[in-house]
This record gives structure tokens, sequence and C-alpha cells, in this order.
């Protein structure tokens, strides 16, 4: 079969060639994709954690009545306290996914417990803000940190050792020295 080097073609097979697909917008995109993540898990565990300062400290206006929730109020302080610890490990990266994970389950809580009573949708019960942490969250949770994320500095860390024991590991199965 014969194929005609054809304008078209010339394009698909040049974009094909260059590395990471960095010549299209789509390989762009996705070379900058975990700069975005990132850029988004610091808005969000931002805003989460001044949601948090917020209602323990009276900081940024207080909580929503002004002032501040009294120690150990259920479920208002518990839920400050959350959105202090899981906004500011998620903005730094630590611990992300668990923090994620926490913070998305109180958001649910939050939305169905406080919000959804009043009315079916966000817009009529004012869940909006939880409806959308929860599900920010929820993603953070499947995507992980992205970049510029504390825990890759621990990561490499432990990667680096973990992949150390692994390769005595495989010396001592073939019967050959372990240097330490």
């Amino acid at each position: 079969m014969n194929t005609l080097n054809t304008p078209s073609s010339q394009n698909d097979q040049s974009a094909a060639k260059s590395p990471g697909g960095a010549s299209t917008l789509a390989g762009r995109l996705d070379q900058a994709q975990p700069y975005a993540l990132g850029l988004f898990r610091v808005v969000i565990g931002l805003l989460f954690a001044c949601h948090g300062a917020a209602s323990l400290f009276g900081v940024l206006g207080g909580s929503a009545g002004g002032g501040t929730i009294p120690a150990g109020t259920w479920p208002g302080w518990y839920a400050a306290v959350i959105q202090l610890g899981a906004g500011g490990l998620v903005l730094f990266g630590l611990g992300t996914r668990s923090a994620a994970f926490l913070a998305s389950g109180s958001m649910a809580y939050a939305y169905f417990k406080v919000h959804q009573p009043e009315s079916l949708f966000p817009l009529q019960n004012g869940g909006e803000s939880a409806a959308l942490f929860c599900w920010a969250f929820a993603l953070l949770v499947f995507t992980g940190p992205g970049a510029l994320a504390l825990d890759g500095l621990f990561r490499s860390r432990v990667g680096a050792g973990s992949t150390t024991r692994r390769t005595n590991e495989d010396r001592e199965e073939q019967g050959a020295p372990v240097t330490a």
C-alpha cells in the first residue's frame, strides 16, 4: 500500500516525533498539569484554612454570627479544627490525600446535615461552598497534590532508602555480597 506524503500527514508525523508531544497545545497543557494541580491545591487549602481560622480565632470577620465558636461545641468547633488543620496540610502538600479525604467527608457531612434539610439544591439552601469544597477535596484525593508539594521532599528521601533496601534484598537472593 502506497501512502501519500501529504501536508497533513507531515504535520501528524512532526507532532508525533516531538518529545512528549510538546509541539501541540495539548502537549503543552499536559506538561503544565502538575503545576496547575499544585496551584489548585494551594488555593483550595488556603480558602479552607481561612474558614477554620475565622471560626476558631475570629479573624477575617469571624464565624457566621461574628466572633468565635466556643471550644468543644458540636459540630461547629470540630468542623473549624478540621478546616484549619486539613486546609493547612493541603495548602502545603503534606499528607494531601488523607487530609483531603477528611476535609471532603466533613463537607459532605456539613452539606447533608446542615444545608440539605433546608432545601434540595445548594443554590436554595446556602450549601454551595460546602458542595464545592467537598468535590474539590474529593478530586485531590484521587489526583494527589500535584507539583510543589512538601510530600515530594519526603517521598524522594523515603524512595531512595527503599530502593537501596530492595537492591540489597535482591543481592542477598542472588547470593552476592551486600554492602551497607
